[in-house]
């Protein structure tokens, strides 16, 4: 499907997810259970996906919510469903049932796919199963609600409008920039079966930036679901760019293409203002000076003035790695000025567009990134209203730092007075590996919402991101949307383990 990818270049990346997964003892062996021929049946109207994962796929949709645990846990004992198809199939459900507009409420299904299998991945082996066990009856949760809003289901694609090869790149392009739904969907399935994967990417890195709807859920569709195909493999990934291209165009009243509407200002004003950015931009000197400077800006600038100082500062001959952090310290501090869904959200898209931004291979493009960002996060503060309270980078740590058992006890009654234990016992000497793996297991065991597993799953990928001397107190900061250790556990704990005694 993705011709231009390099052999050995696709064989890493599979054989290394293989590795990754296979190192934390998930089972890859057996066969799907049998399917009757009239089980495997497919409206044909609706996208229908490869004969090897399809039965699975209709077990998940057709499986009550009350009897789907047990029945995919019976199929792990039997050894019959390994993870990988598991994982598959959950996402291609979930693309095929629940409609991606507007990008978050029910989709959260499908947005949190990635961050359950990045928490599988770091449980130990007596939890492994638990992140995708919630994401499976989240699944059937978003799957009723679709139901009741519709019942959505993605259709099969118009093959004979399906643009050839040579003609795909600019009918895509064209159809986007027209905010064309239905040109769009052949085009991205052109672009699917003819473009190598790395251009894709890129694209919907530019698209998937270049407007504040959604409050930031449409660059971390972008991002997860790209993650989420190296673990699937990329022979998925035509009804998944189909599902992520319909969310991307998702807008209010009126052609966005055809006026001047808010969401859409900051990126056509960034996309001229990239140009200005100097060659030879990615290279710099580590600055705190200006790392301090731009979170100045963030603080109080509107987005015009932060989108401006990231060009200045980076033809002044700052390092990107400044900025930054710069801004996962602004998201940061939103959330503990103001924690809720916007400030959350704040961190989370930050989150995304840093992995594009480290992943995407056209230059203009990362520029662009990185001036929408900076704006964002001003629309982000505003939106909040996190505008006055603590600051991230000179909170005080507690007088003394309490062991970490009753540091995570804290984080259910005060998370000022747990972040500012956090800070005293990362400070001297506490490890923030094991931090992390305590809260990360909270996230699991008492989790209850697909922002735990997003929050989580992104602000422990970030603590590895920023420079040294801020990771510690960002750390901290997270406690505010962790769970404490006195939370009542997830009901579906006790129901998944069930489901998995031998």
């Amino acid at each position: 499907m993705f011709p231009s990818l390099p052999r050995r270049r696709f064989l890493q990346t599979i054989v290394g997810s293989s590795a990754l997964i296979d190192q934390s003892g998930l089972p890859f062996m057996g066969r799907l259970p049998q399917v009757s021929a009239q089980e495997a049946q497919v409206n044909p109207a609706s996208v229908r996906f490869s004969p090897e994962i399809e039965p699975l796929v209709k077990l998940l949709e057709e499986t009550p919510r009350d009897q789907l645990l047990e029945k995919v846990g019976a199929g792990i004992k039997r050894g019959d469903l390994p993870y990988r198809d598991v994982l598959t199939a959950l996402l291609l459900a979930g693309i095929r049932n629940i409609q991606p507009r507007p990008v978050g409420f029910k989709f959260h299904a499908v947005l949190v796919v990635h961050s359950a299998h990045l928490a599988s991945l770091n449980s130990p082996d007596s939890d492994r199963w638990l992140p995708l066990f919630w994401a499976l009856d989240q699944f059937k949760s978003s799957q009723a609600r679709d139901v009741q809003e519709g019942d959505w289901t993605m259709s099969a694609v118009d093959e004979k409008a399906v643009p050839e090869a040579s003609k795909a790149r600019e009918a895509f392009t064209e159809a986007m920039d027209q905010w064309d739904a239905a040109r769009v969907d052949v085009a991205v399935t052109g672009l699917a079966r003819s473009a190598g994967a790395q251009e894709v990417f890129d694209w919907f890195c530019l698209y998937g930036a270049r407007d504040f709807r959604d409050i930031g859920h449409k660059a971390i569709y972008v991002a997860n679901s790209w993650r989420a195909l190296q673990t699937m493999g990329w022979h998925h990934a035509e009804p998944v760019l189909r599902s992520l291209a319909y969310a991307l165009l998702e807008h209010e009243e009126g052609n966005p293409a055809q006026r001047d509407a808010g969401p859409d200002q900051p990126g056509r004003r960034n996309g001229p203002l990239a140009d200005k950015i100097r060659p030879g931009w990615t290279s710099g000197v580590l600055n705190p000076q200006a790392r301090g400077e731009m979170l100045a800006v963030l603080r109080t600038g509107s987005q015009e003035q932060a989108a401006d100082m990231v060009v200045e500062l980076l033809n002044r001959g700052t390092h990107p790695q400044s900025l930054w952090d710069s801004y996962f310290q602004a998201a940061a501090e939103m959330l503990m000025r103001k924690p809720g869904i916007v400030s959350l959200h704040a961190g989370t898209t930050t989150n995304a567009l840093h992995y594009a931004w480290q992943n995407c291979h056209n230059d203009r493009t990362r520029r662009f990134l990185m001036l929408q960002n900076a704006s964002f996060l001003t629309l982000f503060r505003e939106a909040s209203g996190a505008n006055k309270g603590v600051l991230v980078d000179t909170f005080e740590p507690a007088a003394a730092g309490a062991p970490l058992d009753p540091l995570l006890a804290e984080i259910s009654q005060d998370k000022m007075k747990a972040a500012q234990q956090s800070l005293a016992w990362l400070q001297s000497g506490g490890e923030a590996k094991s931090f992390i793996a305590a809260a990360q297991r909270l996230i699991y065991l008492k989790g209850t919402d697909s922002h735990d597993y997003k929050f989580s799953s992104a602000v422990f990928e970030d603590y590895r991101h920023l420079s040294p001397d801020v990771r510690d107190r960002f750390l901290a900061a997270s406690v505010f949307w962790l769970k404490g250790s006195s939370a009542p556990d997830n009901p579906l704990v006790a129901r998944t383990r069930e489901a998995l005694k031998a």
